[in-house]
């Protein structure tokens, strides 16, 4: 049988903000934006969405061919970089997947906005809390404070409220993640919360900000 593979829509910093680049990948999407991270772009890429479907080759085409057919939104005619909002892109591919049975769509510029609440009282629904995206400010971390990269200690330097420094390029959290993680400890998604995998002063980012919150409510 066909091994799974993933259709995604990439978006960078860099790029105008309705710019995207939707492209087809047989192995984890962390992997793929990692290869296209080069010179020749400024800022790493940012993985915006996926799907995932053992007929990713054909959904890829169909998204790119839908695209094509609303205006002439393609960049460049042989390239996969279109002028389209990343939200309409992501809307054409679920679009795409109501068709396909095992797609699996996975919402991943949602990031740390997405998590669930435990039922409380109510066994028939679920409840979803939506939090802030993460900076550095709600934590109380200044700019040039430095971080530790939990899984191969890595240090880097805090360069505003969303970004880190290393090594002369500028990163937001999850897409360092992405970039740095070691091969034997990444997930199968490529997607990963950033805030998890650094510590401030031995603290991880995450602990810290739960506590804040936690501080919060009870006052």
């Amino acid at each position: 049988m066909k091994e799974a593979g993933f259709v995604y829509i990439l978006t960078n910093p860099s790029f105008k903000e309705d710019w995207v680049k939707i492209g087809k990948s047989s192995r984890p999407v962390d992997i793929r934006s990692k290869e296209l991270d080069n010179t020749a772009v400024p800022l790493p890429f940012e993985i915006y969405a996926t799907l995932k479907t053992v007929k990713y080759e054909q959904v890829e085409k169909q998204l790119h061919r839908m695209i094509d057919r609303l205006t002439d939104l393609r960049i460049r005619q042989n390239r996969e970089f279109f002028n389209v909002a990343p939200a309409k892109a992501l809307e054409l591919l679920k679009d795409c997947a109501i068709t396909i049975d095992d797609a699996v769509i996975d919402e991943v510029y949602l990031g740390d906005l997405r998590f669930k609440r435990n039922k409380a009282n109510n066994d028939d629904c679920d409840h979803k809390q939506i939090r802030p995206r993460f900076n550095f400010s709600m934590v109380g971390i200044p700019i040039g404070a430095p971080l530790v990269f939990i899984p191969t200690g890595i240090e880097v330097k805090v360069a505003d409220e969303s970004h880190i420094e290393y090594d002369g390029r500028i990163y937001k959290l999850s897409p360092f993640v992405g970039t740095f993680m070691p091969e034997d400890k990444r997930n199968k998604s490529g997607a990963y919360q950033g805030a998890k995998f650094f510590t401030y002063k031995g603290e991880v980012l995450d602990d810290i900000r739960t506590r804040i919150e936690a501080n919060l409510t009870t006052e």
